[in-house]
């Protein structure tokens, strides 16, 4: 391995960006590099760093699609593949051969302890090992052979199927495995309180809205789809009566915990009462809301759960498998399938719209011609996909214009702020054939954006001010996502873009934006990540969005630029595990990641001064980490879903956030603007009133 020379990011001066841009012209073709008055071993860095960031650039542009886009996988846990062997046989589709790739997939991650895990390197946890235990066994396997035995030692040291989440009891119950008095009560009255009530559909998290509305058809209908025998599950309960549901009460007799848990009590004998006035009137609003949010998309809200039981409530409502209706929810569900070998392996959406705008902004990061083609395409492509139709954000924002994207292919009714922010950030710098077109989508997306930020100055993910914490107290809250409050990576996201275009810290949309972050701050100087992992992903988000609005000199930013270095490793890389979302005490702990060492390095070139150790340490690593195709391996989750419950593997993220960290240091390094794109002033857009 070639030693750093502690000088070598002084050697940068050779014109990195001009030899990039005319490889990119010229794609593939050996391009001579000027020789430099320096040292050989300093320029032989200098070259080295340049063919990295070549080659990681030319990777990602062969895995470019026809049509303009970037999609990798998006790979999750094994309660995905579990549930689809579930949903093959409530179905009635239970092809042997499908169910028998499915089962190989949960079997072969099985851990030693008989357990399964919700991300690599994690401990056995409950529900995913019910869920693998109870689709193995509906796809065959003997209860007496050896891994399901282990399997179900598992679930009674882990607290027995009486203590899984509401979940998990719900599609027992669905099939008869387990009774509906082990399940929280959804009534689907819900649907008819209106929105100025706390308790409306609307305060609930725009994913919440997707899974719990089916549900509530479900739940109140009860259709009766009992497999066969081996479908029971009474073997995975400690307590062998049964009869609680095990949602334990709060300690503090006055608490919304308690209210809701003596609600569903209520609940329950409603359910029992032949007398339910407004029950057909929900069940039609509940239809109606399903029917409507299923156009304009590929699948109700475009996600795994909210698609799988929105087929279930159509089937309980009596349109059949074979029905058109729910025909095609079936086909855009089955598009979610990844088969290889003797495996198939689910993902729980699609996420091109996300992991092209990453991929575009790498890419004019590392010097690729404003007019490039494959720039234009995407940026072609990407404009084709704002969304300008009527949504469920609009039902807090009524006086909005639409103009966001989505995180996949067609989501109409939830484009997000995320996606939004950093789409406009990659089209900002393409030179397109049709500028009116382009400015005018831009000023959209802007203008969307500022119309989505709440009033604690900070940005949610798909909904205004959706933050009544209560809420996540109701029994069947138990994913840990009831809301979409403000969070700090959204908001530096936010802060980032209006940056980008010219936006000053004195305005008062980023103002807002700011005091919001520095109350998130935690103490120690980090920024918790709620849809990246997790204290790296967050600090790095803001210390970078801070940067484009001229404040990182700030002390809170140089606490934080302090407690990257502390967790930053010897090597120059970070690493960071799902752990630390239960036990912060872990966090900026976990095993090395080209994607959150990327993270790690824009977050400190952000803040620090450009040729400190902790930053010539991490484009080591990076430069050292990347395979010769120009890629880099990360077998690790580093994407989150719901926090503590659910979480994500992009499988770009890997090679789009190194490429993009490495461009960076390099442009630092020359003095390259990186803001000569389209600004637009804040005096061109309407603010939000009542702040």
């Amino acid at each position: 391995m070639l030693v750093v020379p502690s000088c070598w990011t002084l050697q940068l001066e050779f014109r990195l960006g001009g030899a990039l841009m005319a490889s990119f012209a010229r794609m593939g073709e050996e391009i001579p590099v000027a020789p430099v008055p320096v040292p050989s071993q300093e320029q032989d860095w200098a070259k080295r760093l340049e063919k990295t960031i070549e080659r990681g650039a030319h990777h990602l542009l062969s895995i470019q699609a026809e049509e303009g886009y970037w999609q990798g996988e998006l790979e999750a846990d094994t309660t995905l593949e579990s549930d689809y062997i579930y949903y093959l046989h409530v179905l009635g589709k239970a092809d042997p051969q499908r169910i028998a790739k499915l089962a190989n997939y949960v079997r072969r991650r099985q851990l030693a302890d008989g357990g399964w895990s919700i991300y690599p390197g994690g401990p056995s946890e409950l529900n995913a090992t019910c869920k693998a235990y109870f689709a193995l066994k509906l796809a065959g396997c003997s209860t007496e052979a050896r891994h399901m035995v282990e399997a179900r030692e598992t679930v009674h040291r882990l607290g027995g199927l009486e203590h899984t989440n509401s979940y998990v009891r719900f599609y027992l119950a669905l099939i008869g495995a387990v009774g509906w008095e082990l399940v929280p009560s959804i009534p689907p009255e819900l649907m008819l309180l209106p929105n100025w009530c706390y308790f409306n559909i609307y305060e609930m998290s725009s994913w919440t809205r997707g899974i719990v509305i089916p549900m509530a058809v479900l739940s109140s209908l009860r259709p009766d789809w009992r497999l066969p025998e081996r479908a029971r599950v009474d073997e995975l309960f400690q307590d062998p009566t049964r009869k609680t549901a095990a949602f334990d009460w709060s300690k503090q007799l006055i608490s919304w915990k308690n209210v809701f848990l003596a609600l569903d009590r209520g609940l329950k004998l409603y359910e029992k009462s032949p007398w339910k006035p407004l029950r057909q009137r929900a069940l039609r609003e509940a239809k109606s809301w399903m029917l409507n949010h299923i156009e304009r998309t590929e699948g109700l809200a475009a996600i795994y759960p909210a698609m799988m039981n929105s087929i279930f409530a159509l089937m309980a409502l009596g349109h059949g498998p074979d029905d058109p209706l729910t025909w095609r929810e079936i086909k855009e569900f089955s598009r979610f399938e990844v088969e290889e070998g003797d495996t198939i392996r689910m993902q729980p959406c699609v996420s091109p719209v996300w992991d092209t705008c990453i991929a575009m902004v790498a890419l004019e990061e590392a010097g690729l011609p404003a007019d490039h083609a494959s720039l234009v395409k995407a940026a072609e492509w990407m404009l084709s996909k704002q969304v300008l139709g009527p949504g469920d954000w609009q039902v807090k924002n009524k006086d909005a214009e639409p103009g966001g994207w989505a995180f996949e292919f067609r989501n109409d009714f939830y484009p997000d702020v995320d996606d939004t922010a950093f789409v406009l950030m990659a089209l900002q710098r393409v030179k397109y054939p049709d500028p009116q077109r382009m400015e005018g989508a831009i000023r959209r997306g802007i203008q969307w954006l500022l119309s989505m930020q709440n009033r604690d100055g900070g940005w949610g993910a798909f909904d205004r001010d959706n933050d009544q914490n209560f809420l996540c107290n109701i029994p069947f809250a138990d994913h840990n996502a009831m809301i979409d409050p403000s969070t700090a990576d959204v908001t530096a996201r936010v802060v980032e873009c209006l940056g980008r275009f010219g936006w000053p810290a004195e305005h008062p949309v980023i103002q807002r934006a700011v005091k919001f972050l520095r109350k998130d701050q935690c103490d120690d100087g980090s920024w918790f990540g709620r849809w990246g992992v997790n204290y790296v992903y967050g600090t790095s988000g803001v210390l970078r969005a801070l940067e484009t609005v001229s404040l990182t000199a700030r002390d809170y930013c140089q606490r934080a630029v302090m407690w990257l270095r502390t967790v930053q490793k010897a090597d120059g890389s970070f690493g960071e595990s799902l752990r630390s979302y239960e036990m912060p005490s872990t966090k900026g702990q976990g095993p090395s990641t080209p994607s959150q060492t990327a993270w790690g390095l824009i977050g400190l070139l952000a803040g620090a001064d450009l040729h400190e150790p902790a930053i010539v340490k991490a484009v080591s690593y990076l430069v050292h980490q990347q395979k010769e195709d120009g890629s880099w391996s990360e077998p690790d989750f580093t994407g989150t879903g719901f926090p503590g419950v659910f979480y994500l593997k992009y499988h770009l993220y890997r090679n789009s956030f190194p490429v993009y960290a490495l461009a960076r240091y390099s442009n630092q390094s020359r003095g390259a603007d990186e803001y000569l794109a389209l600004k637009f002033q804040p005096s061109q857009f309407r603010l939000r009133s009542g702040f």
